[in-house]
């Protein structure tokens, strides 16, 4: 999860890391600022629910560690609200239209 203002950002780091992969997702959300108003694009938005970008990347486990950095360098402002970075086991993956599994259907 990051700001909408830093996907930009963070797709050029991880392009240059090789990875070119990903699904995004505009989502709302809240976190530790609970109730803070905060100003986004000149406009005051309520705490409780926030604007941000969901960013869903498979990677080979080699790829992990870069893409961890490379998104934490492109979303890191040192404000509150850069966001979380989840990682999880994918236990398959399956590409529809070769039937490929796996390291060979992640790309």
């Amino acid at each position: 999860m990051i700001q909408p203002d830093r996907l930009e950002e963070v797709q050029d780091l991880l392009r240059a890391g090789g990875i070119n992969l990903m699904t995004v997702v505009e989502v709302l959300g809240c976190g530790r600022q609970g109730g803070v108003t905060e100003v986004y694009r000149g406009h005051k938005e309520a705490g409780h629910l926030l604007k941000k970008i969901k960013l869903e990347i498979a990677v080979n486990e080699d790829f992990v560690e870069p893409a961890i950095a490379a998104i934490t360098k492109g979303a890191q402002t040192g404000r509150i609200g850069d966001g979380k970075i989840f990682v999880f086991d994918l236990h398959e993956c399956i590409r529809i239209r070769t039937g490929e599994r796996g390291n060979e259907a992640i790309g």
